[in-house]
């Protein structure tokens, strides 16, 4: 996936209670992320859209779920979460002041 822009690998970032402790203590940001990136797009696609220094990513694959519409029966498609430790020092702004 190199030479991709940051909003093709950056779906969106994950904002909740859990996240928000996590970037407040731990300088580690959540973000749901295209199924196909790798590590080094998602490393390239945070510092480029955020201005600041990757540290480590990490990658969840989360399962298909199951769902139900009426009758009729589907899963949905696959997904993927980062979660992306910044340098010591580092932060994002926007983010934190998110929740």
């Amino acid at each position: 996936m190199t030479g991709m822009h940051f909003s093709d690998v950056l779906i969106s970032p994950v904002v909740s209670e859990k996240t928000n402790d996590m970037m407040i203590e731990e300088n580690k940001y959540v973000f749901v992320v295209s199924p196909r990136a790798t590590k080094i797009d998602i490393r390239r696609a945070v510092s480029q859209r955020y201005n600041v220094v990757v540290d480590r990513v990490n990658l969840v694959n989360l399962p298909r779920k199951p769902k139900r519409a009426a009758k009729s029966r589907y899963v949905t498609g696959k997904r993927r979460k980062a979660i992306v430790t910044l340098v010591e020092g580092q932060g994002i702004p926007e983010l934190s002041q998110a929740v």
